[in-house]
């Protein structure tokens, strides 16, 4: 077996997994997987999280929707996941590049989303340039929260929120450093969220 050979494929990735405090956690993870359009991904679920996998367009489109469908629960949710572009791992997904950009989901009910986020851009010895560029961003944006340890603190609208992170994801590559990880983290409907 050849070794993995990094930044061969422009597929992102995002792998991650929900948690609703609900004692019907199943149904409801089950049921956004279900009711929304993933036709556009490759998807894959385990018993601990779930993969996507596509065009970048699709699988932010769809890391929203399924955000946004658990959140309209009402149950309090959190989120933790990775997205990466550059180090494709297997070819499961790549023919989902050929996709065009129409997107299949398009609910814009609004949902008060309180999250975090921290950028690795990979090999890039300008790494923190690339950061501080996106938290100023995120300020100018509105939907930055707080600075903190190893993240940068995003709130606001779920529209909003996921617009700056495929904005800063894009951002955040360069043609000579093309492998990218973020992470983040999401709260959802939590009772101690003060201005949602």
């Amino acid at each position: 077996m050849e070794p993995l050979q990094c930044g061969m494929s422009p597929i992102v990735g995002f792998r991650f997994s929900l948690h609703p405090m609900a004692s019907n956690f199943v149904k409801v993870i089950k049921g956004a997987l279900t009711d929304i359009d993933t036709s556009n991904v490759w998807l894959h679920t385990d018993d601990v999280s779930t993969i996507i996998r596509g065009k970048q367009i699709h699988v932010f489109n769809v890391a929203k929707a399924l955000t946004l469908h658990t959140a309209k629960t009402g149950e309090h949710v959190a989120l933790s996941g990775t997205f990466s572009i550059g180090c494709p791992g297997d070819s499961s997904g790549d023919v989902f590049l050929e996709k065009d950009d129409v997107l299949l989901n398009t609910d814009k009910t609004q949902q008060y989303v309180s999250s975090q986020f921290a950028l690795y851009p990979m090999n890039n010895p300008d790494y923190m340039a690339v950061i501080y560029h996106e938290v100023e961003r995120a300020k100018q944006q509105g939907v930055f929260n707080d600075s903190m340890h190893y993240a940068s603190g995003i709130d606001g609208d779920i529209h909003d929120v996921f617009s700056f992170y495929e904005q800063a994801f894009t951002n955040a590559l360069s043609d000579k450093h093309r492998h990218l990880v973020m992470t983040v983290s999401m709260s959802i409907n939590s009772p101690s969220h003060g201005g949602s």
